[in-house]
């Protein structure tokens, strides 16, 4: 049996459903074909990370990959024109 994987759209879908306990966790867990403990552990690791939504100190996470991303291709890029460059050279 493999593992199934759930887009952070679905994760948030459910916690929001759980956070407004509407339907017990057991209700929506055979709702969203999920175990309660699933349903619990995005809770908990939501409501642990609530408190940087609203923070102007810090970077999102996502900002920080985007700018190492952009450093990465930069090297790549300066690298791909030196080779070139010598590929050249030597011809």
């Amino acid at each position: 049996m493999t593992r199934r994987k759930f887009t952070s759209k679905f994760k948030t879908k459910v916690v929001l459903e759980a956070l407004k306990e509407r339907q017990t966790t057991q209700e929506l867990a055979q709702k969203f074909e999920i175990t309660p403990q699933q349903i619990s552990t995005w809770k908990r690791e939501f409501l642990k990370g609530a408190n940087t939504v609203f923070s102007k100190d810090t970077k999102s996470k996502k900002t920080e990959a985007q700018e190492k991303e952009e450093r990465l291709l930069k090297v790549i890029g300066e690298q791909k024109v030196e080779l070139d460059f010598l590929k050249n050279a030597l011809r």
